[in-house]
């Protein structure tokens, strides 16, 4: 006898606002982040709006969702794979502490891991065979990361004004900053530290710039 064909899965509130959070740590940004990216207001997808002052859970809007994922350079693909079982498969990445790697010989002249000096650490899957982890040491850059956090940086996703950047310049130093604005001849770049000032770059002056794709914290 034949068996009856299986229910099919019911989405469930909770598996859309996973996904949400699961996007969000992608991109190395807080649920308020994400939304701040997609230009919605901070509270947008906090845990405090998932449920109706009457204690009814509560649906993302479907503009929300779409914002989120233009704000990250994602697709709807992307967040059904987040939605489900199917997150993304972990890659083995090159990880370096972020002291050692402002050595001079941590990377090449592309900004890709270069020396004997890199460890590995599995992370998500991303389409960018030069990607690569750093150990953030210190608090200079809370509240965005504090010691001990990894981000996974992206030399290949592109980089848009908004985003959480690593920026290696011609005379060796290392900095980690979000990006305000870039211009054919200027770099410009925000602290994560409220307390540090911004910095403008001359573009000349920039040998490479990564976008960071998500933090583990």
């Amino acid at each position: 006898m034949a068996k009856p064909p299986k229910a099919p899965r019911t989405l469930t509130h909770a598996q859309v606002w996973t996904a949400l959070d699961r996007l969000a740590g992608r991109a190395g940004l807080s649920a308020s982040g994400l939304a701040k990216k997609s230009g919605l207001d901070p509270t947008t997808f906090n845990k405090s709006k998932r449920i109706t002052s009457d204690g009814r859970e509560r649906w993302p809007s479907t503009e929300s969702v779409a914002k989120a994922l233009a704000a990250t350079d994602n697709s709807i693909d992307l967040f059904v794979q987040l939605i489900g079982d199917t997150v993304p498969t972990a890659q083995a990445v090159p990880l370096l502490g972020l002291a050692q790697a402002r050595a001079d010989d941590a990377f090449d002249d592309r900004g890709f891991p270069a020396g004997k000096n890199w460890d590995e650490v599995d992370l998500p899957s991303l389409d960018d065979e030069h990607a690569f982890a750093l150990e953030i040491s210190g608090d200079s850059m809370r509240p965005a990361y504090r010691d001990g956090d990894i981000i996974l940086v992206s030399p290949a996703t592109t980089i848009r004004r908004g985003d959480r950047v690593v920026v290696k310049t011609r005379d060796g130093e290392l900095t980690i900053r979000e990006l305000k604005r870039r211009t054919a001849k200027t770099l410009e770049l925000q602290s994560l530290d409220p307390a540090h000032a911004d910095r403008t770059l001359a573009a000349a002056d920039v040998a490479w710039i990564a976008r960071i794709v998500w933090a583990k914290q």
